[in-house]
């Protein structure tokens, strides 16, 4: 695997980038709604979307309106939960019907009620079950969890750090590159997908089969193509790139004519 200083190149005619939000984009935070967004970070992402021609998009397990408060007033191309709620570079929102998870969040939530540390997180399709502040009820969230999944034929559970998460079976990150792929400005183009947990290698996988490349953010065994240090060292990846494009854009574009006036004799 390769490190930071060798990541890929971003080609802004023919890279497809595809971009995890939380532990990618953005540091962890201690709860969901904690998280603090770099102050370059969206005039970035606008810049680098215009570059690749708009072929730059979210893919989250995160709420699509989650992701749009954070990035506002950017409202990118984006995979929210996963996959299970998509908006497409048009504008147009495909959303799944969500599975019923009644009983996984009164399970979730009864657990919650013994053990006031853990969080639950209700989405539009999924709910999470996190244990950030309670590592050592991991074996039990999981069974919780495991039991509520095992009484409903169209959910599937997710691990990530310190949460584990009921969804529509059948969706991932690695779905909604592939879906992605199929539409334009994407179609064509080499995907390169940047993520930092066990929830991207789905995504990473994806991105292989396609041709292109995955970039695995912290530590963890993975099955990226590259590893990126952190997420300060992403965005200076994502920053070299832009400043890269916008010089060679500089050297290419055509001199100014002078003006009769100004043209010698």
């Amino acid at each position: 695997m390769q490190q930071t200083s060798s990541l890929p190149a971003i080609a802004p005619r023919s890279t497809a980038l595809f971009l995890d939000f939380d532990g990618t984009l953005a540091d962890l935070a201690p709860q969901p709604e904690a998280v603090r967004v770099a102050d370059d970070l969206v005039p970035l992402l606008r810049l680098l979307s215009s570059q690749v021609d708009g072929a730059l998009a979210i893919v989250s397990g995160r709420r699509l309106s989650d992701l749009d408060h954070f990035l506002r007033p950017l409202e990118l191309p984006s995979a929210a939960e996963h996959g299970a709620q998509r908006r497409r570079a048009d504008g147009q929102l495909v959303s799944m019907a969500p599975p019923d998870l009644q009983q996984a969040i009164r399970a979730a939530g009864a657990l919650v009620m013994q053990h006031p540390r853990l969080r639950v997180e209700i989405k539009n399709a999924a709910v999470a079950l996190h244990y950030r502040h309670a590592p050592e009820l991991q074996s039990l969230c999981l069974q919780v969890m495991a039991k509520a999944v095992a009484a409903s034929s169209d959910v599937e559970l997710l691990r990530g750090k310190y949460v584990f998460e009921i969804k529509p079976a059948g969706v991932s990150k690695g779905t909604a590159i592939a879906t992605f792929m199929r539409d334009a400005p994407f179609a064509g183009r080499v995907p390169l997908f940047a993520g930092d947990d066990m929830t991207d290698e789905a995504g990473f996988a994806a991105v292989q089969l396609l041709g292109g490349a995955g970039i695995k953010v912290g530590d963890g065994e993975t099955l990226a193509n590259y590893r990126c240090a952190s997420p300060a060292a992403l965005r200076h990846w994502l920053q070299e790139a832009c400043l890269h494009h916008a010089s060679i854009a500089e050297t290419t574009r055509p001199a100014t004519k002078k003006s009769s006036q100004e043209m010698p004799s």
